[in-house]
């Protein structure tokens, strides 16, 4: 059996998450970030779940998806129901999960093409 390598059409791809951190291409991250297939966005401001407020989400709907993955670090935390609503009332999925879990995910939505956002929370 032959394998083949695919690359994807996309400038960024997650390569993992630790409590380090997460690996986007050869860059560790360590602060709060939003991240597109092709668009990262750097020092978003919260640091935690229960810290994550609805106008936060402001910055993911800047960048018009239809579908958020929320990294919480090394374990699945909920965030506020105020929080989630500011994106679920306007028709873009939530899908909360742990760190790992939402880097593992991203990859294969992105290579769907769909319109994905993986934002991951750390304590910086």
């Amino acid at each position: 059996m032959q394998l083949a390598q695919e690359n994807p059409d996309f400038t960024y791809v997650l390569r993992g998450a630790s409590e380090a951190g997460v690996l986007v291409n050869q860059e560790t991250f360590t602060r709060s970030f939003l991240l597109t297939p092709n668009r990262i966005v750097q020092d978003w401001r919260p640091t935690s779940a229960a810290d994550l407020t609805p106008e936060d989400m402001l910055a993911l709907l800047e960048l018009e998806p239809t579908l958020v993955l929320l990294g919480t670090g090394p374990k699945q935390r909920f965030p506020s129901a105020a929080a989630m609503a500011a994106l679920l009332t306007r028709g873009i999925g939530i899908e909360v999960m742990d760190s790992s879990a939402a880097a593992r995910t991203f990859n294969v939505v992105a290579t769907e093409g769909r319109k994905v956002v993986a934002a991951f929370l750390l304590p910086g």
